[in-house]
Protein backbone atom coordinates (compact mmCIF):
# COMPACT_ATOMS: atom_id res chain seq x y z
CA UNK A 1 0.00 0.00 0.00
CA UNK A 2 1.34 3.45 -1.02
CA UNK A 3 0.28 7.02 -0.44
CA UNK A 4 -0.24 9.61 -3.17
CA UNK A 5 3.47 10.48 -3.17
CA UNK A 6 4.43 6.85 -3.76
CA UNK A 7 5.79 6.22 -0.26
CA UNK A 8 5.28 2.61 0.83
CA UNK A 9 3.05 2.52 3.92
CA UNK A 10 2.54 -1.20 4.39
CA UNK A 11 3.70 -4.54 2.93
CA UNK A 12 1.69 -7.69 3.58
CA UNK A 13 0.89 -11.09 2.10
CA UNK A 14 -2.45 -12.83 1.81
CA UNK A 15 -3.74 -16.12 0.53
CA UNK A 16 -7.11 -14.48 -0.14
CA UNK A 17 -6.34 -10.95 -1.29
CA UNK A 18 -10.00 -9.94 -1.66
CA UNK A 19 -10.81 -10.86 1.95
CA UNK A 20 -7.71 -9.10 3.28
CA UNK A 21 -8.43 -5.87 1.41
CA UNK A 22 -12.08 -5.96 2.42
CA UNK A 23 -11.03 -6.08 6.09
CA UNK A 24 -9.01 -2.89 5.57
CA UNK A 25 -11.50 -1.02 3.38
CA UNK A 26 -14.27 -1.55 5.93
CA UNK A 27 -12.20 0.43 8.42
CA UNK A 28 -15.18 2.09 10.08
CA UNK A 29 -15.76 -1.19 11.94
CA UNK A 30 -12.21 -1.15 13.31
CA UNK A 31 -11.59 0.93 16.44
CA UNK A 32 -7.83 1.01 15.98
CA UNK A 33 -6.73 4.50 14.80
CA UNK A 34 -3.77 3.05 12.89
CA UNK A 35 -6.03 1.13 10.51
CA UNK A 36 -8.20 4.19 9.84
CA UNK A 37 -5.14 6.37 9.27
CA UNK A 38 -3.63 3.78 6.94
CA UNK A 39 -6.77 3.61 4.80
CA UNK A 40 -7.12 7.40 4.73
CA UNK A 41 -3.63 7.77 3.27
CA UNK A 42 -3.33 4.65 1.12
CA UNK A 43 -4.23 5.57 -2.46
CA UNK A 44 -2.26 2.95 -4.43
CA UNK A 45 -2.31 -0.81 -3.99
CA UNK A 46 0.33 -2.85 -5.83
CA UNK A 47 0.30 -6.64 -5.96
CA UNK A 48 2.94 -9.26 -6.75
CA UNK A 49 1.86 -12.83 -7.47
CA UNK A 50 4.08 -15.72 -6.29
CA UNK A 51 3.89 -19.43 -7.01
CA UNK A 52 3.80 -20.57 -3.37
CA UNK A 53 3.06 -19.26 0.12
CA UNK A 54 6.70 -19.81 1.04
CA UNK A 55 7.83 -17.50 -1.78
CA UNK A 56 5.34 -14.89 -0.57
CA UNK A 57 6.73 -15.19 2.97
CA UNK A 58 10.30 -14.64 1.76
CA UNK A 59 9.30 -11.75 -0.52
CA UNK A 60 7.36 -10.02 2.26
CA UNK A 61 10.36 -10.22 4.59
CA UNK A 62 12.71 -8.89 1.87
CA UNK A 63 10.48 -5.91 1.03
CA UNK A 64 9.97 -4.96 4.69
CA UNK A 65 13.73 -5.01 5.29
CA UNK A 66 14.35 -2.93 2.16
CA UNK A 67 11.65 -0.26 2.52
CA UNK A 68 10.89 -0.29 6.28
CA UNK A 69 7.22 0.80 5.82
CA UNK A 70 5.60 2.86 8.56
CA UNK A 71 2.83 0.36 9.30
CA UNK A 72 4.96 -2.77 9.45
CA UNK A 73 6.73 -3.81 12.63
CA UNK A 74 10.49 -3.35 12.92
CA UNK A 75 12.34 -5.51 15.42
CA UNK A 76 14.54 -3.67 17.88
CA UNK A 77 15.89 -5.45 20.93
CA UNK A 78 18.63 -4.28 23.20
CA UNK A 79 20.79 -7.36 22.86
CA UNK A 80 22.34 -9.52 20.20
CA UNK A 81 22.44 -13.27 20.52
CA UNK A 82 25.43 -14.93 22.14
CA UNK A 83 26.31 -18.38 20.87
CA UNK A 84 29.21 -20.82 21.02
CA UNK A 85 30.97 -21.70 17.76
CA UNK A 86 33.16 -24.76 17.13
CA UNK A 87 34.64 -25.35 13.66
CA UNK A 88 35.27 -29.09 13.41
CA UNK A 89 37.20 -28.64 10.15
CA UNK A 90 40.17 -27.20 12.06
CA UNK A 91 42.95 -29.58 13.01
CA UNK A 92 42.60 -28.43 16.62
CA UNK A 93 39.11 -26.88 17.00
CA UNK A 94 38.55 -24.17 19.58
CA UNK A 95 35.44 -22.70 21.21
CA UNK A 96 34.53 -19.13 20.24
CA UNK A 97 31.92 -16.78 21.69
CA UNK A 98 30.12 -15.17 18.73
CA UNK A 99 27.13 -12.91 18.22
CA UNK A 100 26.22 -14.03 14.71
CA UNK A 101 25.29 -17.50 13.50
CA UNK A 102 26.54 -17.94 9.94
CA UNK A 103 26.04 -20.70 7.41
CA UNK A 104 29.78 -21.48 7.39
CA UNK A 105 29.83 -25.21 8.16
CA UNK A 106 30.76 -24.77 11.84
CA UNK A 107 28.72 -26.09 14.78
CA UNK A 108 26.82 -23.51 16.84
CA UNK A 109 25.36 -23.92 20.32
CA UNK A 110 22.99 -21.47 21.95
CA UNK A 111 21.74 -18.86 22.26
CA UNK A 112 22.82 -18.18 25.83
CA UNK A 113 21.26 -15.65 28.18
CA UNK A 114 24.36 -13.45 28.23
CA UNK A 115 28.04 -13.42 27.39
CA UNK A 116 28.91 -13.69 31.09
CA UNK A 117 26.68 -16.78 31.48
CA UNK A 118 28.33 -18.38 28.46
CA UNK A 119 31.83 -17.61 29.73
CA UNK A 120 30.94 -19.20 33.06
CA UNK A 121 29.92 -22.33 31.15
CA UNK A 122 33.22 -22.19 29.25
CA UNK A 123 35.18 -22.08 32.51
CA UNK A 124 33.52 -25.33 33.55
CA UNK A 125 34.15 -26.92 30.15
CA UNK A 126 37.83 -25.94 30.06
CA UNK A 127 38.39 -27.51 33.48
CA UNK A 128 37.04 -30.79 32.12
CA UNK A 129 38.16 -30.62 28.48
CA UNK A 130 41.28 -28.45 28.06
CA UNK A 131 40.85 -27.22 24.47
CA UNK A 132 43.04 -24.44 23.11
CA UNK A 133 42.05 -20.84 23.91
CA UNK A 134 43.80 -18.91 21.15
CA UNK A 135 44.00 -19.06 17.32
CA UNK A 136 47.25 -20.35 15.77
CA UNK A 137 48.47 -16.85 14.81
CA UNK A 138 48.43 -15.73 18.44
CA UNK A 139 50.01 -18.97 19.63
CA UNK A 140 52.91 -18.47 17.24
CA UNK A 141 53.74 -15.20 18.99
CA UNK A 142 54.49 -17.15 22.18
CA UNK A 143 57.69 -19.01 22.73
CA UNK A 144 56.11 -21.32 25.30
CA UNK A 145 52.63 -22.58 26.28
CA UNK A 146 50.20 -20.04 27.71
CA UNK A 147 49.12 -19.60 31.32
CA UNK A 148 45.99 -21.71 30.71
CA UNK A 149 48.21 -24.72 30.03
CA UNK A 150 50.03 -24.17 33.32
CA UNK A 151 46.74 -24.28 35.26
CA UNK A 152 45.48 -27.33 33.37
CA UNK A 153 42.88 -25.61 31.17
CA UNK A 154 44.67 -25.93 27.82
CA UNK A 155 46.33 -28.99 26.30
CA UNK A 156 48.78 -26.79 24.30
CA UNK A 157 48.30 -28.38 20.85
CA UNK A 158 50.09 -25.41 19.28
CA UNK A 159 53.31 -26.58 21.00
CA UNK A 160 52.84 -30.29 20.25
CA UNK A 161 51.84 -31.35 23.77
CA UNK A 162 48.89 -33.46 22.53
CA UNK A 163 48.26 -35.61 19.46
CA UNK A 164 45.48 -34.95 16.94
CA UNK A 165 43.64 -38.14 17.99
CA UNK A 166 43.81 -37.33 21.70
CA UNK A 167 42.61 -33.80 21.01
CA UNK A 168 39.71 -35.16 18.97
CA UNK A 169 38.59 -37.16 22.02
CA UNK A 170 38.45 -33.90 23.99
CA UNK A 171 36.39 -32.24 21.24
CA UNK A 172 33.97 -35.19 21.14
CA UNK A 173 33.54 -34.83 24.90
CA UNK A 174 32.77 -31.11 24.54
CA UNK A 175 30.18 -31.78 21.83
CA UNK A 176 28.49 -34.46 23.93
CA UNK A 177 28.51 -32.13 26.95
CA UNK A 178 26.95 -29.25 25.00
CA UNK A 179 24.35 -31.57 23.46
CA UNK A 180 23.19 -32.58 26.94
CA UNK A 181 24.67 -36.10 26.79
CA UNK A 182 26.63 -35.77 30.03
CA UNK A 183 25.81 -39.37 30.93
CA UNK A 184 27.57 -40.60 27.78
CA UNK A 185 30.59 -38.45 28.62
CA UNK A 186 30.79 -39.85 32.16
CA UNK A 187 30.51 -43.45 30.88
CA UNK A 188 33.34 -42.87 28.40
CA UNK A 189 35.56 -41.24 31.00
CA UNK A 190 34.91 -44.03 33.51
CA UNK A 191 35.95 -46.64 30.92
CA UNK A 192 39.13 -44.70 30.14
CA UNK A 193 39.84 -44.29 33.87
CA UNK A 194 39.50 -48.06 34.40
CA UNK A 195 41.90 -48.76 31.51
CA UNK A 196 44.43 -46.21 32.82
CA UNK A 197 44.24 -47.71 36.30
CA UNK A 198 44.70 -51.29 35.02
CA UNK A 199 47.79 -50.13 33.10
CA UNK A 200 49.16 -48.47 36.26
CA UNK A 201 48.86 -44.97 34.74
CA UNK A 202 47.59 -43.59 38.01
CA UNK A 203 48.20 -39.91 37.22
CA UNK A 204 46.08 -40.19 34.06
CA UNK A 205 43.40 -42.05 36.04
CA UNK A 206 43.35 -39.27 38.66
CA UNK A 207 42.88 -36.61 35.96
CA UNK A 208 39.94 -38.58 34.51
CA UNK A 209 38.45 -38.99 37.99
CA UNK A 210 38.56 -35.21 38.53
CA UNK A 211 36.89 -34.65 35.16
CA UNK A 212 34.05 -37.03 36.11
CA UNK A 213 33.51 -35.24 39.42
CA UNK A 214 33.46 -31.84 37.70
CA UNK A 215 30.80 -33.02 35.23
CA UNK A 216 28.65 -34.47 37.99
CA UNK A 217 28.80 -31.19 39.94
CA UNK A 218 27.88 -29.22 36.82
CA UNK A 219 24.89 -31.45 36.09
CA UNK A 220 23.65 -31.02 39.68
CA UNK A 221 23.60 -27.22 39.25
CA UNK A 222 21.65 -27.27 35.98
CA UNK A 223 17.85 -27.11 35.94
CA UNK A 224 15.84 -29.34 33.64
CA UNK A 225 12.76 -28.13 31.84
CA UNK A 226 9.45 -29.88 31.76
CA UNK A 227 9.39 -31.03 28.18
CA UNK A 228 11.77 -33.24 26.22
CA UNK A 229 15.39 -32.74 25.29
CA UNK A 230 14.96 -31.09 21.90
CA UNK A 231 15.78 -27.51 20.93
CA UNK A 232 12.67 -25.33 21.16
CA UNK A 233 11.77 -21.68 20.78
CA UNK A 234 8.58 -20.86 22.69
CA UNK A 235 6.81 -17.62 21.75
CA UNK A 236 4.62 -15.67 24.17
CA UNK A 237 2.54 -12.54 23.56
CA UNK A 238 0.90 -9.89 25.74
CA UNK A 239 -1.23 -6.97 24.54
CA UNK A 240 -2.11 -3.81 26.45
CA UNK A 241 -3.67 -0.82 24.72
CA UNK A 242 -1.69 0.05 21.63
CA UNK A 243 1.40 -1.95 22.59
CA UNK A 244 2.34 -5.61 22.23
CA UNK A 245 5.15 -7.41 24.06
CA UNK A 246 6.48 -10.55 22.37
CA UNK A 247 8.81 -12.90 24.27
CA UNK A 248 10.85 -15.80 22.90
CA UNK A 249 12.09 -18.41 25.39
CA UNK A 250 15.01 -20.49 24.13
CA UNK A 251 15.20 -24.10 25.31
CA UNK A 252 18.33 -25.96 24.25
CA UNK A 253 18.64 -29.67 24.96
CA UNK A 254 15.92 -29.43 27.57
CA UNK A 255 17.30 -26.38 29.38
CA UNK A 256 16.14 -22.78 29.35
CA UNK A 257 19.20 -20.86 28.10
CA UNK A 258 17.92 -17.39 27.21
CA UNK A 259 15.00 -14.99 26.83
CA UNK A 260 14.46 -12.15 24.38
CA UNK A 261 11.61 -9.66 24.44
CA UNK A 262 10.39 -7.18 21.83
CA UNK A 263 8.05 -4.23 22.25
CA UNK A 264 5.89 -3.67 19.15
CA UNK A 265 3.25 -1.15 18.17
CA UNK A 266 -0.21 -2.68 17.73
CA UNK A 267 -1.07 -1.68 14.17
CA UNK A 268 -2.67 -4.65 12.44
CA UNK A 269 -4.43 -7.77 13.66
CA UNK A 270 -2.77 -10.25 16.00
CA UNK A 271 -2.33 -12.91 13.31
CA UNK A 272 -0.59 -10.53 10.90
CA UNK A 273 1.58 -9.06 13.63
CA UNK A 274 2.83 -12.44 14.81
CA UNK A 275 3.42 -13.66 11.23
CA UNK A 276 5.41 -10.53 10.45
CA UNK A 277 7.37 -10.84 13.69
CA UNK A 278 8.31 -14.47 12.99
CA UNK A 279 9.47 -13.82 9.42
CA UNK A 280 11.64 -10.89 10.51
CA UNK A 281 12.96 -12.69 13.60
CA UNK A 282 14.01 -15.87 11.78
CA UNK A 283 15.08 -13.94 8.69
CA UNK A 284 18.12 -12.76 10.65
CA UNK A 285 21.21 -14.73 11.63
CA UNK A 286 19.64 -16.53 14.60
CA UNK A 287 19.88 -20.18 15.65
CA UNK A 288 16.88 -22.13 14.33
CA UNK A 289 15.65 -24.92 16.68
CA UNK A 290 14.01 -28.29 16.11
CA UNK A 291 10.62 -26.87 17.08
CA UNK A 292 8.89 -23.48 17.25
CA UNK A 293 5.95 -23.34 19.69
CA UNK A 294 3.40 -20.57 19.03
CA UNK A 295 0.62 -19.16 21.25
CA UNK A 296 -1.88 -18.75 18.39
CA UNK A 297 -2.31 -20.18 14.92
CA UNK A 298 -0.93 -18.00 12.13
CA UNK A 299 -1.74 -17.95 8.45
CA UNK A 300 0.52 -20.12 6.28
CA UNK A 301 1.94 -22.16 9.14
CA UNK A 302 2.93 -24.98 6.76
CA UNK A 303 4.84 -22.67 4.43
CA UNK A 304 6.49 -21.05 7.45
CA UNK A 305 7.67 -24.49 8.63
CA UNK A 306 9.03 -25.27 5.14
CA UNK A 307 10.87 -21.95 5.04
CA UNK A 308 12.51 -22.59 8.43
CA UNK A 309 13.44 -26.12 7.33
CA UNK A 310 15.08 -24.73 4.21
CA UNK A 311 17.04 -22.12 6.17
CA UNK A 312 18.18 -24.62 8.78
CA UNK A 313 18.87 -27.56 6.47
CA UNK A 314 16.95 -29.90 8.78
CA UNK A 315 13.31 -30.47 9.63
CA UNK A 316 11.67 -27.77 11.79
CA UNK A 317 8.24 -28.29 13.35
CA UNK A 318 5.89 -25.39 14.04
CA UNK A 319 3.17 -26.24 16.57
CA UNK A 320 0.27 -24.44 18.29
CA UNK A 321 -0.47 -26.54 21.40
CA UNK A 322 -3.91 -26.49 23.03
CA UNK A 323 -3.05 -28.61 26.09
CA UNK A 324 -0.24 -30.56 27.74
CA UNK A 325 3.39 -29.68 28.46
CA UNK A 326 3.88 -27.52 25.39
CA UNK A 327 0.83 -25.43 26.31
CA UNK A 328 2.32 -24.94 29.79
CA UNK A 329 5.47 -23.59 28.16
CA UNK A 330 3.39 -21.18 26.05
CA UNK A 331 1.58 -19.94 29.16
CA UNK A 332 4.96 -19.42 30.84
CA UNK A 333 6.12 -17.40 27.82
CA UNK A 334 2.90 -15.35 27.95
CA UNK A 335 3.53 -14.58 31.64
CA UNK A 336 7.08 -13.54 30.76
CA UNK A 337 5.69 -11.22 28.08
CA UNK A 338 3.35 -9.58 30.61
CA UNK A 339 6.19 -9.18 33.11
CA UNK A 340 8.46 -7.70 30.41
CA UNK A 341 5.74 -5.18 29.53
CA UNK A 342 5.39 -4.13 33.17
CA UNK A 343 9.17 -3.79 33.54
CA UNK A 344 9.34 -1.72 30.37
CA UNK A 345 6.62 0.59 31.72
CA UNK A 346 8.63 1.14 34.91
CA UNK A 347 11.78 1.85 32.88
CA UNK A 348 9.91 4.26 30.62
CA UNK A 349 8.66 6.19 33.65
CA UNK A 350 12.19 6.38 35.08
CA UNK A 351 13.59 7.56 31.73
CA UNK A 352 10.84 10.18 31.52
CA UNK A 353 11.81 11.54 34.95
CA UNK A 354 15.48 11.55 33.92
CA UNK A 355 14.85 13.53 30.72
CA UNK A 356 12.62 15.95 32.63
CA UNK A 357 15.46 16.56 35.12
CA UNK A 358 17.92 17.30 32.28
CA UNK A 359 15.36 19.64 30.66
CA UNK A 360 14.85 21.53 33.91
CA UNK A 361 18.50 21.77 35.01
CA UNK A 362 19.83 22.83 31.58
CA UNK A 363 16.91 25.22 30.97
CA UNK A 364 15.74 23.45 27.81
CA UNK A 365 12.43 24.16 26.09
CA UNK A 366 11.55 20.50 25.42
CA UNK A 367 12.53 16.99 26.43
CA UNK A 368 15.89 15.96 24.91
CA UNK A 369 14.66 12.66 23.48
CA UNK A 370 17.52 12.43 20.97
CA UNK A 371 20.83 13.70 22.32
CA UNK A 372 24.07 13.75 20.34
CA UNK A 373 27.63 14.47 21.47
CA UNK A 374 30.63 15.22 19.22
CA UNK A 375 34.34 14.89 19.88
CA UNK A 376 37.47 15.39 17.75
CA UNK A 377 40.62 13.26 18.01
CA UNK A 378 44.01 14.01 16.41
CA UNK A 379 47.75 13.90 17.08
CA UNK A 380 49.60 16.95 15.76
CA UNK A 381 47.06 17.32 12.97
CA UNK A 382 47.60 13.80 11.66
CA UNK A 383 44.66 11.47 10.83
CA UNK A 384 42.11 13.86 12.31
CA UNK A 385 38.77 12.16 12.97
CA UNK A 386 35.59 12.93 14.88
CA UNK A 387 32.82 10.92 16.43
CA UNK A 388 29.14 11.23 17.24
CA UNK A 389 27.61 9.33 20.17
CA UNK A 390 23.83 9.20 20.53
CA UNK A 391 21.36 8.72 23.38
CA UNK A 392 17.70 8.11 22.50
CA UNK A 393 15.06 8.26 25.23
CA UNK A 394 17.72 8.06 27.92
CA UNK A 395 19.48 4.98 26.49
CA UNK A 396 22.73 4.83 24.44
CA UNK A 397 21.90 4.00 20.81
CA UNK A 398 25.12 2.40 19.55
CA UNK A 399 23.63 1.70 16.12
CA UNK A 400 23.35 5.49 15.61
CA UNK A 401 27.00 6.25 16.47
CA UNK A 402 29.03 7.66 13.57
CA UNK A 403 32.69 8.21 12.65
CA UNK A 404 33.85 11.15 10.53
CA UNK A 405 37.09 11.59 8.61
CA UNK A 406 37.95 15.29 8.60
CA UNK A 407 38.54 16.21 4.95
CA UNK A 408 39.08 19.96 4.65
CA UNK A 409 41.27 20.84 7.64
CA UNK A 410 45.07 20.80 7.35
CA UNK A 411 47.16 20.79 10.51
CA UNK A 412 46.00 21.14 14.09
CA UNK A 413 42.75 23.10 14.23
CA UNK A 414 40.16 21.41 16.45
CA UNK A 415 37.64 24.22 16.00
CA UNK A 416 37.75 23.99 12.20
CA UNK A 417 37.52 20.18 12.35
CA UNK A 418 34.52 20.41 14.68
CA UNK A 419 32.87 22.98 12.40
CA UNK A 420 33.25 20.72 9.35
CA UNK A 421 31.80 17.69 11.11
CA UNK A 422 28.84 19.61 12.55
CA UNK A 423 28.04 21.09 9.15
CA UNK A 424 28.11 17.66 7.51
CA UNK A 425 25.95 16.08 10.20
CA UNK A 426 23.31 18.81 10.31
CA UNK A 427 23.06 19.30 6.55
CA UNK A 428 22.45 15.61 6.15
CA UNK A 429 19.93 15.75 8.98
CA UNK A 430 18.05 18.52 7.18
CA UNK A 431 17.98 16.48 3.97
CA UNK A 432 16.76 13.34 5.76
CA UNK A 433 14.48 15.06 8.27
CA UNK A 434 16.43 13.52 11.16
CA UNK A 435 17.76 16.16 13.56
CA UNK A 436 18.62 15.86 17.26
CA UNK A 437 16.69 17.61 20.01
CA UNK A 438 19.88 18.43 21.90
CA UNK A 439 23.61 18.55 21.09
CA UNK A 440 26.27 18.26 23.78
CA UNK A 441 29.78 19.40 22.83
CA UNK A 442 32.84 18.06 24.61
CA UNK A 443 34.47 21.36 25.53
CA UNK A 444 33.85 24.80 26.94
CA UNK A 445 32.88 28.18 25.55
CA UNK A 446 35.11 27.93 22.47
CA UNK A 447 33.56 24.70 21.20
CA UNK A 448 30.09 25.97 22.11
CA UNK A 449 30.76 29.08 20.02
CA UNK A 450 31.58 26.92 16.99
CA UNK A 451 28.32 25.01 17.42
CA UNK A 452 26.34 28.26 17.78
CA UNK A 453 27.89 29.60 14.57
CA UNK A 454 26.98 26.43 12.62
CA UNK A 455 23.38 26.52 13.89
CA UNK A 456 23.06 30.19 12.85
CA UNK A 457 24.48 29.39 9.42
CA UNK A 458 21.92 26.59 8.86
CA UNK A 459 18.98 28.51 10.42
CA UNK A 460 18.69 25.92 13.19
CA UNK A 461 19.05 28.26 16.16
CA UNK A 462 16.21 27.43 18.54
CA UNK A 463 15.39 24.26 16.62
CA UNK A 464 18.22 22.33 18.28
CA UNK A 465 19.17 23.08 21.88
CA UNK A 466 22.84 22.92 22.88
CA UNK A 467 25.32 22.84 25.75
CA UNK A 468 29.05 22.34 26.27
CA UNK A 469 30.51 20.09 28.96
CA UNK A 470 33.89 21.05 30.39
CA UNK A 471 35.89 18.47 32.31
CA UNK A 472 36.37 18.84 36.04
CA UNK A 473 39.47 20.73 37.15
CA UNK A 474 41.97 19.39 39.67
CA UNK A 475 41.83 21.64 42.74
CA UNK A 476 44.39 19.91 44.96
CA UNK A 477 47.32 17.52 44.43
CA UNK A 478 49.13 15.33 46.93
CA UNK A 479 52.28 13.64 45.64
CA UNK A 480 51.08 13.88 42.07
CA UNK A 481 47.63 12.45 42.77
CA UNK A 482 44.43 14.46 42.42
CA UNK A 483 42.67 14.47 45.78
CA UNK A 484 40.06 17.13 45.02
CA UNK A 485 38.30 18.02 41.78
CA UNK A 486 35.81 20.65 40.77
CA UNK A 487 32.41 19.67 39.42
CA UNK A 488 31.70 19.09 35.72
CA UNK A 489 30.60 22.41 34.22
CA UNK A 490 27.87 22.84 31.61
CA UNK A 491 28.04 25.98 29.47
CA UNK A 492 24.82 27.23 27.88
CA UNK A 493 24.46 29.85 25.12
CA UNK A 494 23.70 33.33 26.44
CA UNK A 495 24.61 32.46 30.04
CA UNK A 496 27.81 33.74 31.62
CA UNK A 497 28.14 31.21 34.43
CA UNK A 498 28.14 27.45 33.91
CA UNK A 499 25.47 25.13 35.30
CA UNK A 500 26.61 22.60 37.92
CA UNK A 501 24.62 19.39 38.24
CA UNK A 502 24.39 17.64 41.58
CA UNK A 503 27.19 15.10 42.01
CA UNK A 504 25.87 11.55 41.76
CA UNK A 505 22.62 12.56 40.04
CA UNK A 506 21.21 10.40 37.25
CA UNK A 507 21.17 13.40 34.90
CA UNK A 508 24.89 14.07 35.41
CA UNK A 509 25.71 10.38 35.01
CA UNK A 510 23.88 10.17 31.67
CA UNK A 511 25.46 13.32 30.24
CA UNK A 512 28.94 12.26 31.40
CA UNK A 513 28.37 8.85 29.85
CA UNK A 514 27.34 10.45 26.56
CA UNK A 515 30.50 12.60 26.59
CA UNK A 516 32.70 9.62 27.50
CA UNK A 517 31.16 7.48 24.74
CA UNK A 518 31.91 10.16 22.13
CA UNK A 519 35.48 10.42 23.44
CA UNK A 520 35.97 6.64 23.43
CA UNK A 521 34.51 6.27 19.95
CA UNK A 522 36.74 9.03 18.56
CA UNK A 523 39.93 7.66 20.12
CA UNK A 524 39.36 4.05 19.02
CA UNK A 525 38.65 5.17 15.46
CA UNK A 526 41.70 7.46 15.45
CA UNK A 527 43.94 4.60 16.56
CA UNK A 528 42.50 2.39 13.86
CA UNK A 529 43.02 5.01 11.13
CA UNK A 530 46.54 5.79 12.33
CA UNK A 531 47.44 2.10 12.58
CA UNK A 532 46.13 1.42 9.09
CA UNK A 533 48.13 4.34 7.71
CA UNK A 534 51.32 3.09 9.38
CA UNK A 535 50.69 -0.41 8.10
CA UNK A 536 50.10 0.77 4.55
CA UNK A 537 53.25 2.88 4.59
CA UNK A 538 55.25 -0.13 5.83
CA UNK A 539 53.88 -2.98 3.69
CA UNK A 540 52.33 -1.32 0.64
CA UNK A 541 55.77 -0.22 -0.62
CA UNK A 542 56.91 -3.84 -0.96
CA UNK A 543 56.60 -5.12 -4.56
CA UNK A 544 54.15 -8.02 -4.83
CA UNK A 545 52.48 -7.34 -1.47
CA UNK A 546 48.94 -6.13 -2.07
CA UNK A 547 46.04 -5.75 0.38
CA UNK A 548 45.26 -9.49 0.49
CA UNK A 549 48.86 -10.48 1.11
CA UNK A 550 49.22 -7.76 3.76
CA UNK A 551 46.22 -9.22 5.54
CA UNK A 552 47.61 -12.76 5.26
CA UNK A 553 50.99 -11.68 6.67
CA UNK A 554 49.34 -9.95 9.61
CA UNK A 555 47.11 -12.92 10.31
CA UNK A 556 50.04 -15.35 10.25
CA UNK A 557 52.55 -13.33 12.30
CA UNK A 558 50.10 -11.40 14.46
CA UNK A 559 51.57 -7.89 14.18
CA UNK A 560 53.74 -5.62 12.05
CA UNK A 561 56.45 -5.82 14.71
CA UNK A 562 56.57 -9.62 14.34
CA UNK A 563 56.80 -9.32 10.54
CA UNK A 564 59.75 -6.93 10.86
CA UNK A 565 61.49 -9.27 13.32
CA UNK A 566 60.88 -12.43 11.24
CA UNK A 567 63.88 -14.20 9.72
CA UNK A 568 63.97 -15.21 6.07
CA UNK A 569 63.31 -18.83 7.11
CA UNK A 570 60.26 -17.70 9.11
CA UNK A 571 58.87 -15.85 6.10
CA UNK A 572 59.53 -18.75 3.74
CA UNK A 573 57.73 -21.10 6.15
CA UNK A 574 54.50 -19.11 5.79
CA UNK A 575 51.94 -21.09 3.73
CA UNK A 576 51.01 -19.65 0.31
CA UNK A 577 53.76 -17.01 0.41
CA UNK A 578 56.02 -17.43 -2.67
CA UNK A 579 59.72 -17.66 -1.93
CA UNK A 580 60.56 -14.56 -3.97
CA UNK A 581 57.93 -12.49 -2.12
CA UNK A 582 59.28 -13.75 1.22
CA UNK A 583 62.68 -12.47 0.10
CA UNK A 584 61.20 -9.10 -0.90
CA UNK A 585 59.58 -8.69 2.53
CA UNK A 586 62.78 -9.67 4.35
CA UNK A 587 64.99 -7.30 2.29
CA UNK A 588 62.51 -4.44 2.78
CA UNK A 589 62.97 -4.58 6.55
CA UNK A 590 66.64 -5.67 6.48
CA UNK A 591 68.15 -3.61 3.63
CA UNK A 592 71.77 -4.20 4.69
CA UNK A 593 71.50 -8.05 4.70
Amino acid sequence: MKDAAGEILYVGKAKNLRARLRSYVQAERDTRPQIKFLMEHATIIETIVTDTEKEALILENTLIKKHRPRYNIHLRDDKTFVSLRIDLRDEFPMMEVVRQVRQDGARYFGPFSSASALRQTLKEIYRIFPLRHYPPAKCRQRGRPCLFHQIGQCSAPCHGFISVDAYKELVDGVLAFLEGRQGDVVDTLQQRMAVASSEHRYEDAAVLRDQIRAIEKTVERQKSVRYGVIDQDVVGIFRQGGEVEVVVLFYRQGKLTARRNYNLNWKLDENELLTEFLTQFYGRDVPIPDEVVLPIKVEGITSFSEWLTERRGRKVRVVVPQRGERRSLVELANRNAEEAWQERGSRDEARGRLLSEIKQRLHLQRLPQRMECFDVSTIQGQATVASMAVVIDGEPAAAEYRHYRVKTVVGTDDYAALQEVLQRRLRRGLDEGKLPDFILIDGGKGQLGVLTMVLDELNLTGVIEIAGIAKARVKANVRGRAVERSEERFFLPGRKNPVILRRGSAALFLLERLRDEAHRFAITHHRKVRGKAQLQSSLSDIPGVGPKRQKALLKYFGSLKKIKAASLDDLQAMPDLPENIAGQVYRHFHPTN
